[in-house]
Order: C-alpha cells, then structure tokens, then sequence
C-alpha cells in the first residue's frame, strides 16, 4: 500500500544533507550524487533511486559493505514505492550484515512474530551488545523514523551500546522498513509486544528510545508505563495530528503512505486518519516512566508544542534547543551525547 506524489529532489536536500554526512556518508560522495539527480522518481539515469543505488554498489565492488549499506539506504527513500526502492532495500540488508563483522560491538538479526490484532506480524529487529556483555542487563529498544530506519541510523545504536552498556534492539516502526503493517492507532500493540520481548532477553528493565516519528512510539509506551523510561527526540504527539495541520513540502507524502494509503489522499482523508494518533488520553493520566524529551525550537516537520507539552510533568526533562532544527541534527554530536548519558543513567 504505497504512492508515488509530486516531489522535486531539491526540496529533499536542503533538510537531508546535514543528516546524510552526520550518519557516515563522505560529503564529496553526497555532492556527487547531489549533481547527479534530476528526478525523484524515475528509474534511469539522473532518478534519485539510480543515483543512490549506483553509489551503493560502489562501495560494495570496494569492499565497504557499511557505506554501500547507508548508500542503499537513501536509494531507498523516501518510501518504497515501486520495485527498484524495494531492491535497494534488500540489497541493503545483504550488505548490512556482510558489514557486521566489521562492527565494533557484537550483533545478531533476529525476525519476530510479533502478536498483532488476533494474530503475529514479522518484525525484524537488530540486536546490539558490548562485547561479553552479560546476558542479565538491561535492554533499550530503539527506532528511527518514518524514513531512518534501522540500518540507515546503526551507528547511532552502536553508539548507544558502547556508552551505556546495555543491549540495544534496533526496529523499524510500524510503516516503513522491514515492517509489514502500516502505522494505525492499533499498531502499537507491536510496540507492546516488542517490549515483552525486550524484558524476556536481559534483566527485565526495558528503556525506549525513539526518533523522529518513532519518538511518537517511545512516548506511547513512557507516557502509559509500558517501559522503565523512555526517550522521545522530535516525535509528534498531538500538536501534530490536530484538525487543520499542514505537514511541510516532502513530508506529507511521507505520511501519507507512512499511514497505509495507495494512493495521495485528500487533506479531509488524511486528517481523518491521522486524528485518532493523538496521544491526548494518555497526556491526561499520570502514568508515565521517567522521560526525556528532546527537539530544536526551529522544527519545520514536528511543531514545538509536542515537545513543550511534557513541560512541568513528573519525572520528566525536556530539553528545546533554541533555533536548532528537528531532531536537532545541527547539532548532532551534542545531541547524541545527550541521550547517550541520560539513556546510561537510566539502564543502571
């Protein structure tokens, strides 16, 4: 269940470049591909998917599977929504895991079946330790986005897992990726079965990180009590999802199949189904775990007010980086520290 809508590459790079080189890619590669791309959509020379994916098997002919990995990654953005995004995709994940050995932190995939209203959906998780981590730790369960996905952020979770010596399961959220149900109110129940998972395979303290669109998930399950704590950088929670919100130029698109629609909906069709996302209800009770709460006062994707929200609640930091942008990925480097010391405190 996936579109394709009008999307002019040159309003993607203004907000993906800094991200791209944060996440490991060399800039004159990124600028390459920059000069190279005329078209979002088509399947040939000068298409964002060729580009990429040109890029991609590159690295791979060089022998370094991580970049090829990260290069498939944006080949496939940004959402897959014709055969040759769902080939970059898998050529992704095969040179993902040939790049694993590589990796300074012991990693192991796993597909589980997650329950999912009255029955299981796969859902493919990356699971990352410090080496000879003992099995009785904690465990942070962490997602990116609605298009970083697990393998196109790993070096953030790596990161996570040498800082706080916990064990890090890595997931795309419902919608994107490796995921095969689209993201609905109900979808997160997999959210609830992860994190059994999660207190089954270490001590049984589980903390969620989530960013972007998967901070709205890691807020679902601090808010309710689902978890021990719980890290929300740049999700939406309600400000976004009200009556009348406009989604910025390249994003709503993004959402708009992020939700299940096959084809572009009309702005009473999106409102209506993105409505019921309001995490209202749960902003309402005092149930929530101990939470962080993370994001630039500049965002153009996410409003501020989802993140000023959790101002003044119970065990709760929040934490606006003035004139920074979402994610605060300006500032990438302060930011991940952030979390990884708030995260370190949390998990003993």
């Amino acid at each position: 269940m996936t579109y394709k809508w009008s999307l002019s590459p040159e309003v993607i790079w203004p907000a993906r470049y800094a991200q791209m080189v944060n996440f490991g890619l060399p800039a004159a590669d990124v600028e390459s591909v920059r000069e190279s791309v005329s078209d979002m959509w088509s399947d040939g020379p000068g298409g964002w998917v060729t580009e990429w994916s040109k890029l991609g098997a590159r690295y791979a002919d060089d022998g370094n599977p991580t970049l090829a990995a990260l290069a498939y990654g944006y080949a496939k953005f940004p959402v897959l929504a014709d055969d040759a995004r769902r080939t970059a995709l898998q050529h992704q994940i095969h040179q993902y895991v040939l790049a694993a050995p590589s990796f300074p932190v012991d990693f192991e995939r796993r597909v589980l079946d997650i329950p999912y209203q009255g029955s299981t959906t796969p859902v493919a998780v990356h699971i990352f330790s410090a080496p000879d981590l003992p099995a009785d730790t904690p465990v942070i369960l962490a997602s990116g986005g609605a298009d970083g996905h697990k393998i196109d952020i790993h070096h953030m979770f790596m990161g996570f897992a040498q800082g706080t010596k916990a064990r890090i399961v890595a997931f795309d959220i419902p919608g994107t990726g490796e995921s095969e149900i689209a993201m609905t109110p109900e979808s997160r129940e997999v959210i609830d079965g992860l994190v059994s998972f999660c207190r089954s395979l270490g001590n049984g303290r589980v903390v969620h990180f989530g960013l972007s669109m998967g901070g709205y998930f890691a807020a679902y399950s601090g808010l309710s009590g689902l978890v021990d704590a719980a890290v929300n950088c740049g999700g939406p929670v309600e400000a976004a999802f009200a009556p009348g919100k406009t989604w910025a130029e390249g994003a709503i698109g993004i959402i708009g199949n992020l939700f299940g629609f096959d084809r572009e909906p009309t702005p009473q069709e999106l409102a209506h189904q993105v409505g019921p996302h309001s995490l209202r209800p749960l902003l309402d009770k005092d149930d929530n775990c101990k939470m962080l709460v993370i994001n630039g006062t500049a965002d153009a994707l996410v409003p501020i007010e989802d993140s000023l929200v959790f101002s003044g609640r119970r065990d709760t930091l929040v934490v606006m980086a003035d004139g920074e942008t979402h994610c605060v990925v300006t500032k990438w480097d302060d930011t991940i520290a952030l979390i990884t010391g708030w995260l370190a405190r949390e998990v003993t």
